[in-house]
């Protein structure tokens, strides 16, 4: 068997089992409260390792590692400004979003949120946060399926559209089939694996290059010049300031806020938060070893977000890398996936005047729709997935981020400011990342100022009695 038939064989047999979860889930979904937030029944294992792979995408696997091959050390910053994003969520949203969300019945984030404020200023809330989700998620969706694309185009030698089709029809397959009980099983089954990648193929990288004394030699000797971002003075200030800005990101994510949500008991609360958090030390500070270890072994790529593969293809046997590349289609998956469903609950629950028998249909076409949209996008305007996700992840963060951390707060809101907020916080993410800037994530203005703006704007748009 060559290798490339026993890469093939290991997809296809993954697949097949995401496949097969899926039509599982499908008896499992009776009501669109089932569809979309599986009947606020996770346990700990699923809630965690679903909420934590749903945040971390292909730009994790393959854009983390890329960046620690094209930076070197400074790359580094990138492990606090991640880990700092689960550290907040876990320890202080988690806990007041699944307690609140219950009470007031809350599906949705974005309906979490509209339920906060007078019930005249609500539909235009879930109106304009609907609109954001779909146009946040088809650029993030999109570098999913480019992921998948260059993924399965490095393996097999396809051409970019067929890879991207492939990918993207299993992902609307099992989508459709279960909702929100095949998202998170198939998420959590993909999230052990890609901590399994993250854990051995650095670790082959580290035994290549001859241990860690011979690493820091070794990236002595490739040095950071023309390559790296600045670390000192003022403009390294700028880059460590705006690189942690990463992880403020973290609470206005829908698609993994949902699984806090989902949670059935403080209990599985607890124990998901210590899951979640070493989950995310494993996998980001794997993809950072490997990077830098690439950078030594593999020095002068052209495309550094295709160092997985390259460890990968040259290091280990047919079998391991078909499981390793295994897992970087499971991180694309486990965010695409999500974030399909959020955003056919924007649609098809949120949106107010299109609740009712139809529900499911309209989510499934949802999904469709998205998906096609997405597949065009990656395909006609291909961009660079570290910047396309960036872009994405803080035009939805800055939108619910800091509204949501008021509320959680006790902070009580109006509609108009709530409304204000969440616009405020979206367009100037938009406006400043189609300026010209800084091209990575050490961009300061645009990781930080949507996030302060909008929470300005929020709070000195509070209720009366709360200004008093």
């Amino acid at each position: 068997m060559t290798k490339t038939q026993s890469i093939l064989l290991t997809l296809v047999a993954y697949k097949v089992l995401l496949v097969l979860i899926g039509a599982w889930a499908s008896r499992r979904t009776a009501s669109h409260s089932d569809f979309f937030l599986g009947g606020r029944r996770l346990g700990p294992l699923v809630a965690a390792i679903s909420a934590s792979a749903s945040s971390s995408s292909a730009w994790t696997l393959l854009s983390v590692s890329g960046m620690a091959y094209l930076w070197g050390w400074p790359a580094l910053w990138l492990f606090p400004a991640t880990l700092s994003g689960f550290i907040i969520n876990w320890l202080f949203v988690a806990p007041r979003l699944q307690r609140q969300s219950a009470g007031n019945g809350s599906l949705t984030l974005t309906e979490f949120l509209a339920r906060s404020v007078e019930a005249p200023a609500r539909a235009r809330i879930l109106q304009l946060a609907t609109g954001i989700v779909l146009f946040s998620f088809m650029f993030y969706i999109a570098a999913q399926f480019q992921a998948a694309g260059a993924a399965f185009a490095s393996t097999f030698d396809l051409d970019s559209l067929t890879a991207i089709l492939i990918g993207a029809a299993i992902i609307v397959l099992y989508t459709l089939l279960g909702g929100f009980w095949a998202v998170s099983v198939t998420d959590t089954l993909q999230g052990l694996l890609m901590a399994v990648t993250a854990a051995v193929l650095p670790l082959i990288a580290l035994q290549a290059v001859g241990g860690i004394d011979q690493l820091t030699a070794g990236l002595a000797t490739t040095g950071d010049a023309g390559t790296g971002p600045a670390t000192a003075g003022i403009a390294g200030i700028g880059f460590i300031v705006g690189t942690l800005g990463i992880g403020l990101g973290y609470p206005g994510q829908p698609h993994v806020v949902n699984r806090f949500m989902a949670l059935r008991d403080r209990r599985a609360l607890a124990a998901a938060r210590v899951i979640a958090i070493g989950w995310a030390v494993v996998i980001y500070g794997g993809m950072l070893v490997l990077g830098l270890c690439g950078r030594v072994l593999f020095h002068g790529l052209s495309e550094p977000e295709q160092i997985l593969f390259e460890v990968a293809n040259r290091l280990i046997s047919p079998v391991i890398a078909g499981v390793m590349i295994a897992a970087v289609l499971s991180a694309i998956m486990s965010t695409a996936d999500s974030q399909l469903l959020v955003a056919a609950s924007s649609v098809a629950h949120d949106l107010p005047g299109v609740r009712g028998r139809q529900t499911l249909r309209r989510s499934r076409w949802v999904v469709l729709t998205l998906s096609v949209l997405a597949v065009a996008l990656a395909v006609g305007v291909p961009d660079a997935i570290f910047s396309r996700v960036l872009f994405a992840w803080h035009a939805i963060g800055s939108a619910f981020g800091p509204p949501l951390l008021l509320i959680l707060l006790g902070v009580r809101l109006t509609g108009p400011g709530l409304f204000r907020a969440m616009l405020a916080g979206f367009s100037l993410t938009v406006i400043l990342h189609w300026l010209p800037n800084i091209p990575d994530p050490g961009d300061a203005l645009e990781r930080l100022l949507p996030l302060a703006t909008s929470g300005a704007i929020a709070w000195g748009m509070r209720a009366r009695e709360e200004a008093a």
